[in-house]
């Protein structure tokens, strides 16, 4: 077991932290990049890890990327890594904004090899973090214990893991075999027969159950496929470009001013551009798809829609379903193999975060418009919070289109920090 003293402490190596890294190197300042490192629980950097599927897309369009926003001279653009990857021709040749999901996990590998100053490490779990505190009990710094039992410290730390899985409650009493969430979807389908004939049953109605959905075609294909999904059907993501226009970084401001009921109110009114519908090309092909396979005799896959799952149990070798029809309110069983759930990330603050903010005394988490938890004025030591702060940063801080400028705020308050300090010695 060893220990590291580091100046900056970041969890995570996705998205929102590698464009936290470039901005440090573009900062100006490599006292901080050089004591900077970050912390990545897998082998390498994969986008959403699990659902890479060849066919997947982003939908954010490439000009959203780590750093473009932010500097569009940036040597770790988009178009860099395309550039670098002799692939700029052929991707504009493409015509599109929207690159294959691979495509983009490939470019934040990419990026994540190009740093020059900021360190990463693999491997690395983090298992807790505790405050480390003076004698008058202010808050110095951090400690963070990894799984091997080694311990990094530090000054500042950044926290930009995601969110947590959520499992409903009815799915609880299913043995772990039995069920996938869309966070475990190629890892866990990958452990299967290709050619077992099983009965899967996906439950939601947004993109990430809709993939799996599709996705089994390719990686189950002697399967029968069930969606579950209990609104009135797959609903189209909102693409508006009035919507839209609600992911621009300058909306980040103007959220976060506003009264908390209203900012409550303008998340329920963008539910569908993010979290319960799917992109409309997607939804195309999928009721084409069924429509394919009713016509040529082959129908081994189906949507039920206005159903929910008010039930869930093992009997014997099956999992048994209960399915409740919302129109009639008969409840009827249905009989599976194998549940996979699109049903979404826990909404809370990550149990990481939740459990240093018991550590540190908060009986609430307060974020400020840098991103930065209140600790109180006799802190030195600061938290920073990346992803989860839809609630007072609006419904693009979990997605990358906010990346850039994120990390623009982060990095600024960071020197202010620093400096102020120097002006004040």
């Amino acid at each position: 077991m060893t220990e590291v003293q580091v100046g900056l402490l970041a969890i995570g190596a996705g998205p929102a932290n590698l464009a936290l890294a470039v901005a440090i190197e573009e900062s100006g300042h490599p006292e901080l990049a050089l004591q900077t490192l970050l912390l990545e629980q897998g082998p390498d950097i994969k986008w959403q890890r699990d659902l890479l599927m060849p066919w997947a897309r982003s939908q954010v369009s490439f000009l959203k990327d780590l750093v473009t926003l932010r500097n569009p001279r940036s040597r770790f653009s988009f178009l860099s890594f395309l550039h670098d990857q002799r692939r700029l021709d052929e991707f504009v040749n493409l015509g599109t904004f929207h690159p294959f999901r691979w495509e983009f996990s490939d470019y934040l590998q990419w990026v994540a090899k190009s740093l020059e100053q900021v360190r990463i490490r693999y491997d690395a779990k983090v298992r807790t973090i505790e405050p480390a505190r003076d004698t008058d009990g202010s808050i110095t710094g951090w400690i963070a214990t990894l799984e091997g039992g080694d311990t990094i410290r530090c000054r500042d730390l950044v926290v930009g893991g995601g969110r947590d899985t959520h499992v409903p409650d009815v799915f609880a009493g299913l043995p772990a075999d039995r069920l996938i969430h869309s966070a475990q979807y190629r890892r866990r389908i990958a452990q299967l027969p290709a050619d077992a004939p099983l009965r899967a049953v996906v439950v939601g109605g947004a993109q990430s159950a809709a993939e799996m959905f599709m996705a089994l075609h390719d990686n189950l294909p002697n399967s029968t496929r069930t969606m579950i999904v209990r609104s009135v059907g797959p609903q189209n993501y909102q693409t508006s470009k009035f919507v839209n226009e609600l992911f621009f970084p300058s909306f980040v401001d103007r959220f976060y001013d506003s009264p908390p009921e209203v900012r409550r109110q303008v998340l329920d009114e963008m539910r569908l551009t993010n979290y319960a519908g799917a992109a409309p090309p997607f939804l195309d092909h999928m009721y084409t798809t069924l429509y394919q396979q009713r016509g040529i005799g082959q129908h081994r896959s189906e949507v039920r829609t206005l159903t929910e799952v008010v039930g869930a149990r093992v009997d014997g070798d099956e999992v048994v379903l209960d399915l409740r029809d919302r129109t009639s309110g008969k409840v009827e069983p249905l009989h599976c193999d194998l549940v996979l759930l699109g049903t979404g990330f826990d909404t809370r603050m990550p149990a990481l975060v939740r459990d240093l903010a018991d550590r540190v005394g908060l009986a609430e988490i307060s974020v400020s418009r840098c991103y930065r938890v209140d600790l109180g004025e006799s802190a030195w030591g600061a938290v920073y919070l990346q992803g989860v702060n839809e609630a007072t940063h609006g419904i693009a801080d979990s997605l990358i289109s906010v990346l850039a400028h994120r990390s623009h705020d982060i990095v600024d308050d960071l020197l202010a920090r620093r400096g102020g300090e120097r002006e004040a010695v």
